[in-house]
C-alpha cells in the first residue's frame, strides 16, 4: 500500500502550468508516471485529473479519478530498457532464461555491459550464442544469485553461491567493489524481483572437477590423501568423463587394521590399482545404471551394478548419495571401499597370451592369440556391447575416443583387455 501511495506523489512542486503531453515524472516509489494532455483534458497515465493546483504551503495537490497502480519492474525490464546491456539482452532470449528472470524472485544480477562482451573473442561468443540453452545459459546463471543483495549487504571475501550453483567471490577495496575480477561500475539498480548491479566483465564459471567434489567433501579426507598419494589427481581432474564411486572416511575406516598404512607405503602400487576400480571411464548418473549391468573400470576389471527397489548397490557397497555433478563427470558416494577381483595364474596366463594391435587404436584393431578366436566384442565402460567380429579384426570406424574394453572369447573362457580409441 504504501508503495501505491507513493506512486502518486513527486518530489517538487509541480503546478498544472508545468506539465507537458507526454512529460514522464519519476515518483517517491521510484517509478515513472506520464502526462498525457488532450485538449483541455489532462491524464496521469490512464487516470484524469479532474480538479488542478490545490495549494498547499508544501507543495500542491491534483484530484484524479482513479487509483494508479505502479507497474511491476524485473530484473528483466532493468537489463532489457538499459542501453549498454543489448548484447546481455539478447543472450538471456537466445538462452531462453528471461521467462525466469521476470518471475518472482528475488534474484540478484551482476550485468556485464555491451563493452564487457565485446572484450570476449568474437569466436567464442559466437560459438556460444550457438548453443545458447548450454554453455551459455550456464554461464549467464553464473552472474544471477537468488535473493535481493544490495550494495550495503555485500562484504570483502564474501561468497556466494550463483544459480549456476558455483561461487562468486566479493572483494571490497576502498570504494571498489569487485565480484571475481569483474568490477561494479554502477550499483543497486532497484527491481520489484531484485537488484541489479553493472560489472564491467563477463566472469566464465570455474571447472568443477570429480576431485574438487571429493576435495570438497568433509566425509572424503582419507579418499582425496589416498589419490594424491597414488599421483590420480591430476588425472581426475582431466577432461574425462569420469564417474567415480567414492567412499566415506568411515569405509575406509572399516578396512582391517593396517591395511591402509600398508597400502599407504606403495601408493601407486596396489593402492593405485584400488582406487582406479572405484572411477569409470564415462559419467554415468544414476538414470543410467541398471540392475545387473557391469561397468568396466580404469582398473581393467569390472564390477556389478545391483538395483533392488529404491536401493543401489556397486559391487559390495551401497550407494548412499548419486548423481553429486561435475563439469567433467559425476560422484556417487558409496559406504565401503571396492576390492579389484583376484586375478587367477591361469587367467594371467591366458591374457599374456592375447595382443591388441595397435593400442591406441583410430580405425581398426587387430587381436593376436595362440588360440583360436571365436568372437571379439567391444564394450564401454557402462558394459554396453558397441560392436563385435567373429574375425580377428575389429574395425572402430565412427567411435568417440575414450577407454574400451575388448571381450576376446575362445569358445570356452573370456579374455579382457583393455583399449584406448582415439581419433
Amino acid at each position: 500500500l504504501a508503495q501505491i501511495l507513493l506512486y502518486h506523489v513527486v518530489s517538487g512542486s509541480a503546478a498544472s502550468s508545468s506539465l507537458s503531453n507526454g512529460q514522464m515524472i519519476t515518483t517517491l516509489n521510484g517509478k515513472k508516471i506520464t502526462v498525457t494532455i488532450d485538449g483541455s483534458n489532462v491524464f496521469i497515465n490512464d487516470a484524469q485529473v479532474t480538479v488542478v493546483d490545490l495549494p498547499a504551503d508544501n507543495g500542491v495537490v491534483h484530484v484524479i479519478d482513479a487509483v494508479m497502480i505502479p507497474p511491476v519492474i524485473t530484473v528483466m525490464d532493468v537489463i532489457a530498457e538499459s542501453a549498454t546491456h543489448t548484447t546481455l539482452e539478447a543472450a538471456i532470449l537466445a538462452a531462453e532464461l528471461d521467462d525466469d528472470l521476470e518471475g518472482t524472485g528475488p534474484f540478484t544480477v551482476f550485468a556485464p555491459t555491451d563493452a564487457a562482451f565485446n572484450n570476449i573473442p568474437s569466436a567464442t561468443l559466437t560459438a556460444l550464442l550457438a548453443d545458447p540453452t548450454g554453455e551459455l545459459a550456464q554461464i549467464l546463471l553464473y552472474h544471477v544469485v537468488s535473493g535481493s543483495a544490495a550494495s550495503s549487504s555485500l562484504s570483502d571475501g564474501q561468497m556466494i553461491t550463483t544459480l549456476n550453483g558455483k561461487k562468486i567471490t566479493v572483494t571490497i577495496d576502498g570504494s571498489n567493489v569487485f565480484i571475481n575480477d569483474a568490477q561494479v561500475t554502477v550499483v543497486d539498480l532497484p527491481a520489484d524481483n531484485g537488484v541489479v548491479h553493472v560489472i564491467d566483465a563477463v566472469m566464465i564459471p570455474p571447472a568443477i572437477t570429480v576431485m574438487d567434489v571429493i576435495a570438497e567433501s568433509a566425509s572424503h579426507t582419507t579418499l582425496e590423501t589416498a589419490l594424491i598419494a597414488a599421483e590420480l589427481d591430476d588425472d581426475l581432474e582431466g577432461t574425462g568423463p569420469f564417474t567415480v564411486f567414492a567412499p566415506t572416511d568411515a569405509a575406509f575406516n572399516n578396512l582391517p587394521s593396517g591395511v591402509l598404512t600398508e597400502l599407504l607405503t606403495d601408493p601407486t602400487g596396489d593402492l593405485a590399482q584400488i582406487l582406479l576400480y572405484h572411477v569409470v571411464a564415462a559419467n554415468a548418473p544414476s538414470s543410467s545404471l541398471s540392475n545387473g549391468q557391469t561397468l568396466t573400470t580404469l582398473n581393467g576389471s569390472t564390477v556389478n551394478v545391483a538395483i533392488s527397489g529404491t536401493d543401489v548397490f556397486i559391487g559390495t557397497a551401497q550407494v548412499t548419495i548419486a548423481n553429486v555433478a561435475a563439469d567433467n563427470g559425476v560422484v556417487h558416494v558409496i559406504n565401503a571401499v571396492l576390492i579389484p577381483p583376484t586375478t587367477t595364474s591361469t587367467q594371467r596366463e591366458l591374457e599374456s597370451q592375447v595382443g591388441v594391435f595397435p593400442n591406441p587404436a583410430s580405425a581398426s584393431v587387430q587381436v593376436q592369440a595362440p588360440f583360436e578366436i571365436n568372437n571379439v566384442e567391444l564394450l564401454n565402460p557402462l558394459g554396453q556391447s558397441m560392436r563385435s567380429s567373429s574375425t580377428a579384426t575389429l574395425s572402430l570406424e565412427g567411435l568417440e575416443s575414450g577407454i574400451y574394453q575388448l571381450r576376446v572369447w575362445n569358445g570356452e573362457t573370456a579374455v579382457y583387455k583393455k583399449l584406448s580409441v582415439q581419433p
